[in-house]
């Protein structure tokens, strides 16, 4: 998930940024509409769930392993699955009914470019950070 959300922080979006606004605005709003499709959140929730249920699988007595799976189960759901619920799909619902031949659209997107890549970047840190920790996790178990 961390390679699909780091190319819209270090090609998409300052891209955009380059265009008109009424022409970055409706790029994105059409990337944000195709964005949504099966594949896409079968990965998306599916990734959240699997660390849901690596974490409730996980036993306490097993050195360190379980500790490894939870933190990076936790990282995931609220680091990446959580601020895209809670943050980055609040400012795409927003970006989605502003009218871009306004003023008050052009704040939107304005809005929209800064926060969005910002929280969108935390999303990059924690399922990066998740991805490593549930290795670990793993890699310990495979090692005794």
């Amino acid at each position: 998930m961390a390679g699909v959300l780091l190319a819209f922080s270090i090609s998409v979006l300052p891209g955009l940024k380059t265009l008109p606004v009424p022409v970055a605005m409706s790029s994105m709003q059409s990337a944000n509409a195709a964005i949504l499709n099966p594949l896409f959140l079968i990965l998306f929730m599916g990734t959240a769930l699997s660390c849901v249920v690596a974490a409730a699988a996980t036993p306490f007595t097993d050195g360190g392993r379980s500790a490894l799976i939870i933190t990076g189960a936790v990282l995931y759901v609220v680091g990446c699955f959580a601020v895209t619920v809670m943050l980055n799909v609040p400012l795409n619902d927003a970006l989605a009914a502003a009218d871009s031949t306004t003023a008050t659209g052009a704040a939107t997107w304005e809005k929209f470019a800064t926060e969005w890549v910002l929280w969108n970047n935390v999303r990059i840190a924690a399922a990066t950070a998740a991805c490593a920790v549930l290795i670990l996790g793993q890699g310990r178990s495979a090692l005794g």
